[in-house]
């Protein structure tokens, strides 16, 4: 019996093939044995408040900072005169990975720009 010989192509695709698989793997490892272990730490950036027919919308970032990722991450949003919460707002992340950001938006029927100060703060969340 004859042995078929693979050609250049082949041998091309194989070579391709093996390195993503080898780099794809040794970057998991890496990142693997490089990831720390703290705990979601959470970082706001609040927009500005836009108006819409009768309510105010405000535009929220959310960046955990930490190495574990959080899940079902409760956000709320407090408007404070005086020193006394004058309206808050909430929303659910379903999902927060590791040092990245989600975006979400919360509404008022008070204008956010004539309050004291607008504040934001994780609420709770679980380890997924």
């Amino acid at each position: 019996m004859k042995q078929l010989e693979k050609n250049w192509l082949e041998w091309i695709v194989f070579a391709i093939s093996l390195v993503l698989v080898v780099s794809t793997l040794g970057y998991l490892v890496y990142d693997g044995a490089n990831t720390g272990s703290s705990p979601p730490n959470f970082e706001f950036q609040l927009g500005q408040p836009q108006p819409q027919q009768n309510y105010f919308v405000v535009p929220v970032s959310v960046t955990n900072q930490g190495d574990e990722t959080a899940e079902g991450v409760l956000v709320e949003v407090v408007l404070e005169s005086n020193g006394t919460d004058q309206e808050t707002a909430e929303f659910e992340i379903a999902f927060l990975p590791r040092q990245s950001t989600r975006e979400g938006w919360v509404t008022f029927r008070t204008d956010p720009r004539t309050v004291d100060q607008m504040s934001a703060r994780v609420m709770g969340f679980s380890k997924p």
